[in-house]
């Protein structure tokens, strides 16, 4: 290679949060030449898929396969079985779902958002004494995310489950699992699932552009008598068509064909998956120690006060803190490697400055979390993760090397918008409760 050569030295390795790196077996399966839609050798690919499927939900009722992400599937789940100004019970677990909130007034319904601090999942005993106090039974949904992609908070949907029967309430049960599925434990029969929302994109490790409806036949039912306005995420006119092995539109063939070997992949053997959990958990066995020890750290500092007294404390930098706010978050990511650790490290710390300093506490819980993303490419943790990953064991120094003048440069820009924003010159761009 040449030395003035701009192209980065080993393999690229995607490390975000989604969509995921892809499986070279799976880059190779949609290698292939596109086929008729409409013809027999995609309508037995089709049939293949859509009975694969129901093994990755744990379910025997039908999956309705979307050439959309996991916001099409968000709206294909309300509007199949919603009418117009029905209300819905959602819970305030992070960014994602707050979007699905957001969505769901857009097409008019009326959605009642049960308020959280972002660290944490659905609690079940709120989700039951709000469902009890409905008497009059007008909330027709309850709809929780499995895991926010944007805080890690899991909510434990099998308790969810048992927290609406315990109610005796009728509400249909929906839950994202765009982050879980395939990662994490998931039964969408057993747990009572009326609509479960999945994408394609994350554990399932395919290309975005795939997403999925799990409907329980009580969902089917509520199909028939829903209202709101639907076309391409109708669930009818893909059901029938889906009996034949076709799709009403034009459907993401070469995401099928990917979508055969990740269904083979992820039957493995109980011996070589063993084999591939133990062997993870050995290359990521001083990270997990890490972020362990943190998260003890921080739970031990809030609930011992220590953070509203050094929150209390650093907001004697008045206005100024809007400058440092990011570099708080950026230390913390730099030293754990992960935003969960360095926001329950630093979050609270952050919030109860910006009351004293009279700051707003989005902003400086916002520039917590855009730091650690500048933390992450230089965080130990991180650079022996991806040295492993493209094969340059032993280079985690020269990568350092190559990435923290950037990490400075970003953060130094982040310190200066944090303080703008907190200023009169861009206020305006940040919300207000």
């Amino acid at each position: 290679m040449a030395k003035n050569s701009s192209r980065a030295v080993g393999r690229h390795f995607l490390h975000i949060p989604g969509p995921t790196p892809l499986p070279d077996r799976v880059l190779r399966a949609m290698d292939t030449p596109i086929i008729d839609h409409r013809g027999p050798e995609f309508a037995k690919l089709t049939k293949k898929c859509l009975e694969g499927i129901k093994t990755i939900f744990k379910t025997t009722n039908p999956v309705i396969i979307y050439t959309a992400t996991g916001t099409g599937a968000w709206e294909g789940a309300l509007v199949n079985t919603l009418s117009p100004g029905d209300k819905v019970l959602m819970v305030e677990t992070g960014q994602f779902a707050t979007l699905w909130k957001k969505m769901a007034e857009k097409i008019g319904l009326r959605p009642e958002f049960i308020a959280t601090d972002w660290r944490q999942g659905a609690d079940p005993k709120a989700i039951e004494a709000r469902l009890r106090e409905d008497k009059n039974k007008e909330i027709k949904a309850v709809c929780i995310l499995h895991n926010e992609t944007s805080t890690g908070a899991l909510t434990p949907v099998a308790e969810i489950r048992k927290a609406i029967d315990a109610a005796k309430h009728p509400a249909l049960f929906m839950v994202d699992t765009v982050s879980s599925l395939a990662a994490m434990d998931y039964r969408h029969d057993e747990w009572g699932v009326d609509v479960t929302v999945g994408g394609a994109q994350k554990g399932l490790m395919l290309p975005p552009g795939m997403s999925f409806n799990a409907v329980s036949d009580k969902a089917l039912a509520a199909n028939k008598t829903a209202k709101l306005p639907k076309s391409f995420f109708a669930w009818d006119e893909m059901l029938t068509m889906n009996k034949v092995g076709f799709f009403p539109y034009t459907p993401g063939t070469q995401m099928l064909i990917a979508g055969i070997i990740t269904m083979i992949a992820l039957r493995l053997s109980l011996p070589r998956a063993a084999k591939a959990y133990g062997a993870a958990l050995h290359q990521l066995r001083w990270a997990i120690v890490t972020v362990m020890g943190v998260l003890a750290l921080a739970f031990v500092m809030n609930a011992s006060g220590q953070t509203i007294t050094l929150g209390t404390w650093m907001a004697a930098a008045g206005g100024a803190f809007a400058l440092i706010s990011p570099i708080l978050g950026w230390l913390g990511v730099a030293v754990t490697g992960s935003d969960t650790s360095s926001n329950s490290l630093f979050g609270a710390l952050q919030v109860t400055a910006a009351n004293q300093a009279g700051l707003s506490p989005v902003l400086m819980a916002a520039g917590n979390s855009s730091g650690g993303v500048l933390g992450k490419m230089i965080s130990p943790q991180n650079l022996a993760i991806a040295a492993a990953a493209v094969g340059l064991h032993g280079k985690e120094g020269d990568i350092f090397r190559r990435v923290v003048i950037w990490s400075v440069v970003f953060l130094v820009f982040m310190c200066a918008l944090s303080a703008l924003q907190a200023s009169d010159v861009l206020s305006w761009m940040v919300p207000h409760a």
